[in-house]
């Protein structure tokens, strides 16, 4: 069924939107790629704290855009569950296998795919090796493999941090926390992009990440070390084969991606803000406060995947039904007018926003992406002085897709 302005496309659930303004919004195509702050607002306008959407393939789904309703969602798990077996559209078979949003919506047989007891033994694994990796030297793999980055471009005069810099620079430490090859690592940037990024080949570079995760686990089973993986393999949880390969595509993809992106961000808001720069140099400011800025409003990932109904509710004055789906807006939410109604006013030393999400889901490896994000400036500085940007601010482009806005480039020139 296509949506037409004469016959548009109801709500989850089967809940008329007519009375409600335009109907559904696509969080995916031009629009939403070159203006996602500008569809949020549009639909907070027309539907309140939670607005009819379509996703990829026309998919029907709930945007929460509203703060507190993010956070009664994320801290609910009897009601809105992680379990996409319960997903409706696709138990009936409206979602086809080969839809871009399986990658993920799809269940899996990791932490975040699940609720209750199952939630807590997976979580627990996947935490006591994140901090056993991370205590034998996030930082140090940061400074290395940042001045080897830097190396490679700071002879030249000029660079794109992004793709220069920021791509590359969490994957690499990620590697090496997982235990695989630098080179590996190299590759599987453009993978974990595609992921995001949706589209026909989502399913393909999936499926590349997770036999190349597979070969690793099979070979740390015979050639244990100090990783992320062995850590895995040996949990007193006891997971099986495919618990390890979907932690570790887990842990790579929404590490390398949230990091990434909220590294460049980082340098983006530095770079055009003389103050800040001049403040971080001088020390007046702290790395962390500006990583804190971007995480209330640019937060790396915009749109959460995803919660199912438990039952049937009221969310936002809205009819949700059983088996419904639901997104978080994390940047809606921190921008919910409710909640920040000047925007303008500092948010230093607030830590409420959603970047990480909320509830027993939160985001567990987040001190490990703001390490290498601290680290990655600093070296960045150190390294470079004089750098400036290299083009007027406003000639900076993102480009969104449903889940997240990546900073397209950032061009930068320093003396040689």
């Amino acid at each position: 069924m296509n949506a037409s302005p004469e016959n548009p496309l109801p709500a989850p659930g089967g809940c008329p939107v007519a009375h409600h303004g335009s109907g559904p919004a696509r969080l995916y195509g031009p629009e939403a790629a070159s203006d996602p702050r500008g569809v949020y607002e549009r639909l907070r306008a027309e539907h309140g704290s939670v607005a009819p959407v379509l996703l990829e393939g026309d998919v029907p789904a709930w945007l929460v855009l509203g703060y507190r309703d993010n956070r009664r969602v994320l801290d609910n798990p009897r009601q809105f569950s992680r379990d996409a077996r319960i997903w409706r559209d696709r138990a009936e078979g409206r979602i086809e296998e080969t839809s871009p949003l399986i990658p993920m919506l799809g269940w899996r047989p990791d932490c975040v795919s699940q609720d209750g007891e199952p939630h807590r033994r997976l979580r627990g694994a996947v935490t006591d090796g994140l901090q056993a990796a991370a205590a034998r030297g996030v930082r140090r793999h940061a400074t290395h493999f940042a001045h080897k980055q830097i190396d490679a471009f700071a002879g030249t005069g000029r660079a794109d941090l992004v793709r220069d810099y920021a791509e590359y620079l969490p994957m690499l430490v990620l590697s090496r926390l997982l235990g695989l090859p630098e080179a590996e690592g190299r590759d599987l940037v453009e993978s974990c992009a595609q992921v995001l990024g949706g589209g026909e080949d989502a399913l393909a570079h999936d499926a590349r990440i997770q036999e190349i995760l597979g070969r690793l686990a099979e070979r740390k089973r015979t050639e244990p070390g100090g990783d992320l993986t062995t850590a895995l393999l040996g949990h007193a949880a006891g997971l099986d084969e495919d618990e390890v390969v979907s932690h570790l595509r887990l842990v790579l993809i929404a590490g390398h991606t949230t990091t990434s992106n909220l590294l460049a961000r980082v340098l983006q808001l530095i770079l055009t803000d003389t103050a800040r720069l001049s403040g971080l140099i001088g020390g007046q400011l702290t790395i962390s406060a500006v990583v804190e800025e971007v995480l209330w409003n640019s937060p790396p990932l915009a749109v959460l995947p995803g919660r199912f109904a438990a039952g049937d509710l009221e969310l936002g004055g809205h009819r949700i039904q059983e088996g419904d789906l639901l997104v978080l807006g994390l940047a809606a939410g921190n921008a919910d007018p409710e909640i920040r109604p000047d925007p303008g006013v500092s948010v230093q030393g607030n830590q409420a926003h959603l970047a990480f999400s909320s509830g027993p889901h939160e985001c567990p490896g987040q001190s490990i992406g703001q390490s290498v994000i601290e680290i990655a400036v600093d070296v960045l500085l150190h390294r470079l002085p004089g750098l400036v940007l290299a083009v007027a601010p406003k000639e900076l482009t993102s480009t969104a897709s449903t889940w997240e806005s990546r900073l397209d480039s950032l061009p930068v020139e320093f003396p040689v």
